[in-house]
């Protein structure tokens, strides 16, 4: 369905944010080689999709088995982000990955799942947003593709944006780097409590 296909996608690409998520993969993934980079940015993209696609078809029954609510998984979210943008902000991450680097040559961490595959990609925003358009269309099989193939669009246009943004963070050179990195870690932990603040609120006052 056209009407389905186009709701979604603008729905997901607001909530998702690719432009403005790039940044922050930028500074996660600053320091790394370009292969570490294109790595991180497919693999977190495709983990990031699978989970939605899991959420778009099973998300109500397995949210339901568990007893957690989508207010239950914006605080753990948000938690768990906060954490990451306190080490960009106090470069934390930089000396834990110089540790690491001093006991192997070639070691660059691993942040496709987390925080990039969720929650920047996946987060308690795009799983809600994908579960409330397929229950909007009553579960239709037709319209369940339509917003699966409106998902793919977007995560292929994040991708692509991932790899610019690499490039560009390159290119502006390690002071640069360094004072955005701190400023996204700002950013990120603003995000992260409003993830927590949503949750609260939604939880304590409908």
């Amino acid at each position: 369905m056209y009407e389905a296909f186009i709701a979604a996608f603008v729905a997901l690409f607001v909530i998702v944010d690719p432009v403005g998520i790039a940044p922050v993969f930028a500074g996660l993934t600053q320091g790394t080689s370009k292969d570490h980079q294109h790595k991180m940015a497919i693999k977190g993209t495709l983990i990031g999709t699978l989970i939605l696609v899991f959420f778009a078809v099973l998300g109500e029954r397995f949210l339901g088995v568990l007893g957690i609510s989508l207010d239950g998984l914006r605080v753990a979210g948000g938690i768990m982000l906060f954490i990451i943008a306190l080490e960009m902000v106090f470069e934390k991450r930089t000396e834990r990955k110089q540790e690491a680097a001093d006991r192997l040559d070639d070691y660059f961490e691993d942040v496709s799942v987390f925080p990039i595959g969720i929650p920047l990609l996946a987060g308690p925003g795009a799983i809600a947003t994908i579960m409330l358009l397929v229950a909007d269309y009553d579960h239709d099989m037709v319209a369940l593709g339509s917003i699966l193939a409106a998902l793919l669009a977007v995560m292929i246009i994040t991708l692509v944006v991932f790899f610019m943004a690499g490039r560009v963070m390159a290119f502006l050179g390690p002071t640069v780097n360094a004072v955005l990195t701190r400023l996204l870690g700002v950013i990120l932990a603003a995000l992260a409590a409003q993830y927590v603040l949503d949750g609260l609120k939604s939880t304590f006052m409908g």
